[in-house]
């Protein structure tokens, strides 16, 4: 498996774990960057589980600071 195919799959399996839940909230495209540069990050360090890594991508989402716009 590529590098590529390794983060799309782990970015598809937390994006649909994500929203099936109901836990994606605000803008998709912010929700998204976030996801993948926590799956990237990660990828860097030289981390190629597939699991570990979309379980640490929703990990992060889950208790990432969220801003409140007035």
């Amino acid at each position: 498996m590529t590098d590529l195919e390794l983060r799309a799959q782990s970015f598809e399996i937390a994006w649909r774990y994500l929203d099936q839940s109901g836990l994606l909230t605000g803008e998709h495209k912010e929700s998204a960057r976030f996801i993948l540069n926590r799956i990237d990050r990660m990828m860097l360090r030289g981390e190629r589980r597939r699991l570990l890594l979309s379980n640490a991508a929703i990990d992060a989402y889950r208790v990432r600071p969220v801003l409140v716009t007035a």
